[in-house]
């Protein structure tokens, strides 16, 4: 399994028989549009957590060109199949796994907000955690820490954790650092950070800090690839 990060929350991750996009947030985002154009992202499926502009971002376009298997909460995938009118999606919400001939999906609850670019209710912000050949990622998407991580942590074995760092809008180092003690992830590995102003952190500090607390810390510069 190989996942490349873009920057912000967007995320390429290739299995043996697809690739998997995330959130994909690259027209508009200085990162990301420094190594990769929306235009050359072709998923077999696409991740989104929830519906904000940041996260939403190019799906419009990509879901037109590339007609991937968009699977979203049930808000987002009416709202794809009502807006966009493509119906090629697949439903989940809070608590829900759904077994793809690909990969196992659980969808986790995030703790956030969600609405569309042109403010309609996108239903409850999201997580997944994915199980593909033998490897076990939790994308938490846009979320402060929740007591229930602690079951998740309990309940899967996560090779890899992406997880939002960048505060203000979700947590900071210090929530990211909670969040891995009851996840007890392999590798944390930061997202939704300096993009804007508002989240930018210290990445090294927040790396030295997750190592001291015992966990392995890998801060992926756009473009860059782990082979999990």
């Amino acid at each position: 399994m190989l996942v490349t990060y873009f920057g912000h929350s967007a995320l390429q991750i290739e299995l043996n028989s697809v690739i998997v996009l995330v959130d994909p947030f690259i027209t508009g985002n200085g990162l990301a549009e420094k190594v990769v154009s929306a235009d050359d992202l072709n998923p077999d499926v696409l991740l989104l957590t929830h519906a904000h502009g940041d996260h939403w971002g190019d799906a419009p376009a990509i879901i037109k060109r590339a007609k991937p298997l968009v699977v979203a909460n049930h808000e987002i995938v009416t709202y794809v199949g009502r807006e966009l009118e493509y119906n090629k999606s697949h439903g989940m919400n809070s608590g829900g796994k759904y077994d793809f001939a690909w990969g196992t999906l659980h969808q986790t609850r995030a703790e956030h907000s969600s609405s569309f670019p042109d403010g309609t209710y996108g239903g409850h912000p999201n997580g997944f955690i994915l199980e593909a050949e033998g490897k076990t990622v939790y994308l938490m998407g846009d979320t402060a820490p929740f007591a229930e991580m602690a079951w998740i942590g309990e309940d899967h074995n996560i090779d890899v954790a992406f997880m939002p760092i960048g505060d203000n809008f979700t947590m900071g180092p210090a929530g990211s650092l909670r969040a891995a003690r009851m996840l007890r992830p392999g590798i944390t590995v930061p997202v939704h950070y300096n993009t804007f102003p508002v989240i930018e952190v210290d990445t090294d500090g927040w790396a030295r800090d997750m190592k001291s607390a015992g966990f392995e810390a890998r801060v992926l510069a756009p473009g860059e690839t782990l082979d999990v």
